[in-house]
């Protein structure tokens, strides 16, 4: 579930997408036949069609659960605390700022040449973002070694879901309390967090 106030809905799809492809990498929900919840930490590839693939352990205790189930991919970034004495309005309580996004699907397991794609598509996307550095494939790897590596791990999709966001970013203060945040932020170094703030939603 998105945060309860409507400031901070964020519904620009394209917008999410690629927030969460740069990210890539997600906490995943879900619930066993028995109703335990349970979460795994996977890296998360989003398709240009919104589909999300994401690979765990097999041992990873998650995984047998995965197959057909309901599954939540929680994504945040860029979270901070929000100290009153920042605001204009000296009669404030603290609070959180982030950025957020759900993804929530029925995740159906790939098989074994998804997988391997799935593999190539992460490392290709991720060693590219490291450049001038030669990108690593798995062909630099022994003969033989990514077949004996591979079964350890099991893939999955979730082909249609649906995509939740929430951005808060002190969007609901005053032009004078969001200028407090941006000058507090700035003064603790934190340029990222203090240029989002300015440019919010």
């Amino acid at each position: 579930m998105t945060h309860p106030a409507k400031a901070f809905d964020w519904d620009d799809l394209p917008a999410m997408r690629a927030f969460a492809r740069r990210v890539a990498f997600a906490h995943v929900f879900t619930s066993t036949a028995d109703g335990a919840i349970m979460v795994g930490h996977a890296p998360l590839r989003v398709d240009e069609d919104g589909s999300i693939r994401f690979h765990l352990s097999r041992g990873n205790r998650i995984t047998p659960h995965l197959r057909g189930a309901n599954v939540l991919a929680s994504i945040t970034d860029s979270d901070f605390y929000v100290s009153p004495d920042w605001y204009a309005d000296t009669d404030s309580v603290p609070t959180w700022d982030y950025i957020a996004v759900e993804i929530e699907g029925s995740a159906r397991a790939l098989g074994e040449a998804e997988l391997i794609a799935l593999l190539d598509d992460l490392s290709a996307e991720h060693e590219a973002r490291l450049t001038p550095k030669k990108p690593w494939t798995r062909t630099k790897m022994a003969e033989g070694r990514f077949a004996a590596m591979l079964p350890a791990i099991c893939g999955f999709a979730i082909d249609a879901p649906a995509w939740r966001g929430t951005r808060k970013l002190s969007q609901n203060r005053t032009a004078e309390d969001r200028a407090g945040v941006v000058a507090a932020l700035r003064a603790a170094g934190r340029l990222d967090l203090a240029t989002l703030v300015e440019t919010r939603p």
